[in-house]
Parts: structure tokens; C-alpha cells; sequence
């Protein structure tokens, strides 16, 4: 009979620490439950600042609706304003020689810079982004390369003589991307470069200047009312073509006195060739030799010139 009570009283107590046991993990559960929803909201908040981050320092995710390696620019609606950041830039090549200004030239537009490189010089990335297309243009770009950056820009390289990157990848600010060539149409070996926002080519002058190998500012605001007017501004600033000043009236010297200030200074000099020239007329003129001049820019003696091409002579 005490056994049976002893049995009995066992069983309760278990029975109790049991239910005791299982109230006190529920209460454990009820409380930290409004800490399981305080950490879900933290979490949703933070990748929701994360997202919106990412946003801000890609702007070219709000500007294009689409991805596409079928075509080289479409212009699309512009904004009327936007601040495109400059920082974190590399010269797309160390050329400080600016042969021909963004504007109109024969009668049509040209909406890029030409900078003067040789064949095989390296070409590199302005801004870090995604590679958008890399192909050749037979009557166009010649081989070329586009790539959209985080700022919100695109950048076109034209006339290279290799690709060095693929269409997709993921490039740095400075990266190799191609080599100086003399492909498509072109008279001459250069860096045919183009800034474009939404597709629509901007003035590179804004944003670059060659001449200084820099960047004309940590940002540049772009507003569509007035772009027109900065673009002649800046073309007068830091654009102008050194081929122009071939026309200079400090340039109607002797040949003679010309080839020796050349030689003394160690300036590097460029020619425009026009309609009718040779280079035996051209070496003539600038008081130099045709080898000098087939040496001094990669070229055989009977290779064909043509009016708009650039030759260097010192």
C-alpha cells in the first residue's frame, strides 16, 4: 500500500516537471518571438538600404531598360538633368594630342574625340563597368568596343587594332581593353573615343581633358537645356584640335627655320594632309624627309594618303 503511494507520488511530480518544463520553454518561445520579428524587420531594412545603395552608385540601371549586344548606341529619352560622378577615372590613353574636336566636321557630325595613338598602343577603360559590346565595323568604328559604366555614361572606343576584353565582362577603371590601331574608317592611326548618356553622344571635352590627362571635375552635371553651349565651351577650353594649328601663322615660317625649331624644342608636330598632297610635298613643306615621315608613322613610301589624314612630322 506505501509502495503503491510512493508510485503514485513519483509520478506526479514528474508529471508537474514536466508540464513546468513545457510552460517555461513556451514562455521562452512567446518571448522571443517580437525578437524574431525586430530581427526580420532589421533585416528587410538593411537590405533594403543595401538595394538602395547599389541604386545610387549604379545609375545606369535607373537610365537603361534593357541589356543588348546587338547594337552600338540607341538614343533614348534623355533627362533634363542629370550628375554624372568622375571620380575613380583613368585616361582612356596617355596621348595628350587632340587631332579632331566633337562637333561638325565635313559636313556631318563627328560625336567623339580623336586622340592620336599608334598601333599597339594600350587602351584602357575609363570607368569601371560591364562590357556591352566588342565588334568589328567594317565602314565604321573598325574593331570597337562599348562598355557601360555605374556613373551612368557609356564609352565607345573606335579603330583599334585588337580586342583585349570580352562582350559581359566586368571591367576595372584602367583596365587594358584593346590596342591603338587604324581599323574601320579611318585615315590614320587613332583613338576615336565617345561619351554617350541614354545613347546620345555627349561632348567628351566635358567631362575629359587630354591635354592635361584629367578629368575636368569630381562630377559633371549634365543638363539638356544648356549642353549645347557647354559643349562649344568646352571644345574652345580644352577640345581644340592640335592639327589646327598647322593653319597658325607662326607655322608660315621656312621649312628650314621650322625644322630647327622642331628639332630644339623636342615638340612632338602634326600634319593635316589636304586634297592634292603628298609626302614628298608634305616633307617638303615641313622641312623634314619621306623616310622620316614613313618612320615616324609606321607607313610604307607608297602607301596612299588621303585629305583629313594625320601625319606626324617631328
Amino acid at each position: 500500500m506505501r509502495l503503491k503511494k510512493t508510485i503514485k507520488t513519483l509520478a506526479f511530480t514528474a508529471l508537474m516537471a514536466m508540464t513546468s518544463a513545457t510552460a517555461t520553454a513556451q514562455d521562452l518561445l512567446a518571448r522571443q518571438a517580437p525578437i524574431d520579428k525586430k530581427m526580420k524587420a532589421v533585416d528587410t531594412l538593411a537590405l533594403r538600404n543595401l538595394i538602395e545603395k547599389e541604386q545610387m552608385g549604379s545609375p545606369s540601371a535607373q537610365l537603361y531598360k534593357e541589356w543588348s549586344n546587338k547594337y552600338a548606341h540607341r538614343a533614348t529619352a534623355l533627362p533634363d538633368s542629370f550628375l554624372i560622378h568622375l571620380k575613380d577615372f583613368c585616361m582612356p590613353t596617355t596621348s595628350k594630342v587632340v587631332t579632331s574636336n566633337f562637333g561638325r566636321r565635313w559636313g556631318r557630325m563627328h560625336k567623339g574625340i580623336d586622340v592620336k595613338v599608334y598601333i599597339g598602343d594600350t587602351i584602357r577603360a575609363a570607368f569601371s563597368g560591364k562590357v556591352r559590346i566588342v565588334k568589328y565595323e567594317p565602314r565604321g568604328y573598325g574593331n570597337y568596343v562599348v562598355i557601360r559604366h555605374y556613373n551612368g555614361l557609356e564609352t565607345i572606343y573606335g579603330h583599334m587594332s585588337k580586342h583585349l576584353v570580352k562582350e559581359n565582362q566586368v571591367v576595372k577603371a584602367g583596365e587594358p581593353i584593346g590596342l591603338g590601331g587604324n581599323t574601320g574608317r579611318s585615315t590614320g592611326s587613332h583613338l576615336h573615343f565617345e561619351t554617350r548618356l541614354c545613347g546620345v553622344a555627349l561632348n567628351p571635352a566635358l567631362m575629359f581633358d587630354f591635354r592635361n590627362q584629367d578629368v575636368t571635375g569630381d562630377t559633371y552635371m549634365f543638363r539638356r537645356s544648356t549642353n549645347s553651349r557647354e559643349s562649344a565651351r568646352a571644345n574652345e577650353l580644352r577640345g581644340k584640335a592640335n592639327s589646327d594649328v598647322a593653319s597658325n601663322s607662326s607655322y608660315k615660317s621656312s621649312s628650314r627655320s621650322r625644322k630647327s625649331s622642331a628639332s630644339a624644342s623636342g615638340d612632338i608636330r602634326y600634319h593635316k594632309v589636304r586634297k592634292g598632297e603628298t609626302l614628298s610635298s608634305i616633307a617638303k613643306k615641313r622641312g623634314t624627309t619621306v623616310a622620316k615621315l614613313c618612320k615616324l608613322n609606321h607607313i610604307g613610301k607608297r602607301m596612299r594618303i588621303r585629305p583629313g589624314q594625320i601625319l606626324r612630322y617631328s
